[in-house]
């Protein structure tokens, strides 16, 4: 009788042990499952970023320009960084009388017309000269509203934002998403001038 006893014990043991294992079994591989899932949505949500950014010009204002054996071209080692805080900008000449209204800077980073001395914004997530601290939800209200980090001043020229502005969110978030994962770039733009500052507009 003892000998049948240990004998049920053993075998109660067994199958407790079988049981742990398939439960431990299940559950661990439950969770890579859904960790791939997600890092797959969110790997997709960034190249869709990636595509938007490409496509939506973003390279040509925020990536500085340098001079190639084809022409100016996007210096894609200070991709989306903005104007360079090592090339201050001297005072815009004076337009002539006639058709011409505003002109850029060499890099094409910098731009002056009537609303004053614009220059493109460090995008790289830079926590102190980029968008390090930029929420998502400031990133979609400056680009809804036309307001610097959704509630200050305008946003200038030549940025295209009334044209962003028409963008889901789910586009929006995604070039938010790409931003987040660039390299961070330590670059100071200089701040927005306005024409009353600038010599040859001031009246």
């Amino acid at each position: 009788m003892i000998e049948n006893t240990l004998r049920r014990g053993r075998a109660l043991g067994t199958a407790l042990a079988a049981g742990a294992v398939v439960l431990l079994t299940a559950r661990c591989g439950s969770a890579p499952a859904e960790a791939t899932t997600g890092d797959a949505a969110a790997s997709q949500t960034v190249e869709r970023g990636k595509y938007l950014v490409t496509v939506g010009g973003c390279n040509d204002c925020h990536t500085p320009f340098v001079m190639t054996e084809r022409g100016p071209a996007p210096d894609m080692n200070r991709m989306l960084s903005g104007h360079p805080e090592s090339s201050p900008m001297p005072p815009p000449p004076a337009l002539p009388e006639g058709p011409w209204l505003w002109m850029g800077g060499a890099t094409n980073t910098a731009f002056a017309g009537p609303w004053g001395v614009s220059f493109a914004f460090n995008l790289t997530p830079d926590d102190n000269t980029g968008m390090g601290i930029w929420t998502e939800e400031m990133f979609i209200r400056t680009l809804r509203t036309g307001r610097h980090m959704g509630v200050s001043r305008p946003v200038m020229p030549p940025m295209p934002w009334q044209g962003y502005a028409q963008m889901t969110d789910e586009d929006l978030k995604a070039i938010y998403a790409y931003l987040r994962t660039i390299p961070p770039i330590h670059n100071r733009v200089p701040d927005y001038i306005e024409p009353h500052h600038v010599p040859a507009m001031a009246k």
